[in-house]
């Protein structure tokens, strides 16, 4: 039988809420989620420590998960070039290039802050969190997991003593949580037979899965304890999609893995953006992602998809205007919960 944890028994829906940063993760759908059954998140990345303590805290008293996302080391890549590369998109615009404000996302503030006011659960994203880490967290009474790819990373994350895995296939939207930047292609389910060869850390399947009838042979086959869904939750009134994303969720062509906005894989609805620069974009986070910052806003501002960058999995067609509490029963019932 899968190794289980304290948190992930004590859901009534084995559906956790993707910790989707920058926007559409917010304290109403993560306490949706959890208040149904479920595990919401919050997208710690891209927050200063003031706005992800205000977050938190507004969400005491249910049980919930917080990620962040470990910093990158520069790569080396020519940025620089990348940008003149774009100088007729920030023409299009109006805007100058984004400038790099930090690298580290301010992720050692952010740790030790959830470490002096714990919650009940740290994920991490782009790598582990080292051993002493876990430590650290565990003597708070947090659980830890850790966002993988491959069974190679499931063995790193292990030995550094996490207590779950959230298992990413390449179906995901939204950043892949490589740890080395790169997008591996073996869909969901041979990255769980991997990982499970790997590790014997419960996984949590994330990838393509919009309903419980996706989740189910995951469950059953003993792939997966629970599943981990973002798309699914894009439309939903309590996420933070701005219009113009919702719109195109049903009338975008397809998805694709570009590195063209934030200098990481990421999936997204396909646009004029994507197709133009993926091909040139180097692999350079966070330094594109703020970059590509000012060009983005406007765009957003205006509603204009073809310069946005519009996280999505592949079931993004699927994604409905449900309340999330709807979304939950209707999962618990087709996972016979």
């Amino acid at each position: 039988m899968i190794r289980s944890t304290v948190v992930l028994d004590g859901l009534r829906v084995p559906v956790i809420s993707a910790p989707m940063a920058g926007g559409p993760s917010t304290v109403e759908l993560a306490s949706a989620v959890s208040n149904a059954g479920g595990l919401g998140m919050l997208g710690g990345a891209l927050l200063d420590v003031d706005k992800l303590a205000a977050q938190v805290d507004s969400m005491r008293g249910i049980v919930f998960g917080v990620n962040l996302f470990i910093p990158d080391d520069p790569t080396g890549a020519d940025v620089a070039a990348y940008a003149r590369h774009l100088v007729p998109w920030f023409a299009r615009y109006d805007v100058e290039p984004g400038q790099l404000p930090r690298r580290d996302d301010h992720y050692v503030d952010k740790f030790s802050w959830l470490v002096e006011h714990p919650v009940p659960v740290v994920t991490s994203t782009f790598g582990t969190f080292s051993a002493a880490e876990v430590a650290a967290l565990h003597e708070v009474g947090s659980e830890v997991w850790c966002t993988v790819t491959s069974e190679s990373e499931a063995r790193e994350a292990q030995a550094n003593g996490v207590d779950a895995l959230v298992v990413q296939g390449p179906e995901s939207g939204g950043h892949r949580g490589s740890f080395d930047g790169s997008a591996p292609a073996v869909p969901l389910t041979g990255v769980l037979e991997a990982v499970r060869t790997a590790s014997s850390l419960p996984r949590i399947a994330a990838g393509g899965l919009m309903d419980g009838h996706d989740i189910a042979p995951l469950l059953s086959s003993g792939l997966a304890h629970a599943a981990q869904l973002g798309t699914a939750f894009l439309d939903t009134p309590e996420a933070g999609t701005r219009a113009v994303h919702r719109e195109q969720l049903t009338k975008a062509s397809g998805t694709a893995v570009t590195r063209a906005f934030s200098g990481r894989p990421a999936r997204g609805l396909v646009n004029e953006f994507i197709s133009e620069n993926s091909d040139v974009a180097p692999l350079a986070y966070p330094d594109v992602h703020y970059l590509t910052g000012p060009m983005r806003a406007k765009a957003a501002a205006a509603g204009d998809p073809s310069g946005l960058s519009m996280w999505a999995g592949t079931g993004h067609l699927r994604a409905r205007a449900v309340p999330a509490a709807e979304l939950l029963a209707e999962w618990a019932q087709q996972l016979g919960r």
